[in-house]
């Protein structure tokens, strides 16, 4: 899941265009026409680890899925080794996530793990079903994940969805209706909500998009 993709339905968004060199294994390569390169997030271990957690997966169950052993999974989970590119693509199937998510444009520099610039944040999801989410957050790997949602006009949710999770989350712009175990809360610019392991849905009534910051903990994107 993330922020409001109910039940972890999202559509993959390849940014990265495979058709090119990607370089190495590393899963970096060059950018043309003079672009930052394309490097790996540098949490991409930290990142499989929080995502596997999220899951209720063991090393081992995630091992198999991917066809390697546990032995190499617990390397990349520990930052000792990088996956390569076929392996990323494989963990972004395995999660429904952009195979872009695991990779970034940012300065390779000192803040990056504690700023997430405006211009470099990790998409999440695309605008297939009227929702598109980015990462605020630097890695999934806290206690919690900050997201930055934006709901098309019309765009719902398909169905409700429960999840293991303290969440909350403020409206920025427009309006959004928020059903919690069956009760209908309408927001508005400026409100703000929290809700904890029940039955949730949403829709965006209105005719412009709503922009919504969602907190959620433990991670589960």
């Amino acid at each position: 899941m993330g922020t409001a993709s109910c039940c972890g339905e999202r559509i993959v968004l390849m940014k990265l265009n495979t058709g090119t060199n990607a370089g190495s294994d590393s899963g970096t390569r060059g950018e043309a026409g003079g672009q930052p390169p394309v490097r790996s997030s540098g949490s991409i271990g930290g990142d499989i680890r929080a995502l596997r957690r999220s899951r209720g997966w063991t090393l081992t169950d995630l091992a198999e899925r991917l066809e390697r052993s546990v032995g190499w999974l617990s390397q990349v989970e520990r930052g000792q080794s990088e996956p390569a590119l076929a392996d990323i693509r494989t963990v972004a199937g395995l999660f429904d996530l952009p195979v872009s998510f695991f990779f970034s444009q940012s300065p390779d520099t000192a803040e990056a793990p504690y700023v997430v610039r405006g211009d470099s944040r990790r998409t999440m999801s695309d605008e297939g079903k009227g929702l598109v989410e980015s990462l605020l957050s630097p890695d999934l790997g806290g206690a919690f994940e900050i997201v930055h949602s934006v709901f098309a006009a019309g765009a719902r949710c398909p169905e409700p969805f429960v999840r293991p999770t303290e969440e909350a989350g403020y409206v920025i712009e427009g309006s959004l209706t928020l059903f919690i175990d069956g009760e209908r809360f309408e927001l508005n610019q400026g409100d703000s909500f929290r809700f904890a392991g029940e039955t949730v849905s949403w829709v965006n009534e209105g005719d412009v998009p709503a922009v919504l910051i969602w907190v959620i903990a433990p991670p589960v994107y």
